[in-house]
């Protein structure tokens, strides 16, 4: 499903056009960003969580020339399911 189709699903589901729905996605997506990005994690019951982890500095490899490079400790979004959303995914 893409964006399009999430769009059209939730204008059909919550009684909204398409103008309306894409927005409120849109403002979701930067809300749940601006969250993350200051720190702080997102929990919609039913859903999951969403939160920012941070990743430590390590050691890799070039992969074609076999050359270890350092990799730069960073910050990236992560998203744990709800048992709700697990259980629907497997068909219980």
């Amino acid at each position: 499903m893409n964006k399009a189709d999430l769009v059209k699903k939730v204008a059909d589901a919550a009684g909204l056009d398409q103008a309306q729905a894409g927005a409120a996605i849109d403002a979701l997506t930067e809300t749940v960003g601006d969250a993350l990005s200051s720190g702080d994690q997102v929990s919609l019951p039913g859903l999951g969580i969403f939160e920012a982890r941070a990743r430590a500095a390590r050691e890799g490899r070039n992969p074609q020339t076999g050359e270890t490079m350092a990799i730069a400790a960073t910050t990236v979004p992560a998203f744990k399911p709800a048992a709700a959303l697990k259980r629907k995914v497997a068909g219980n």
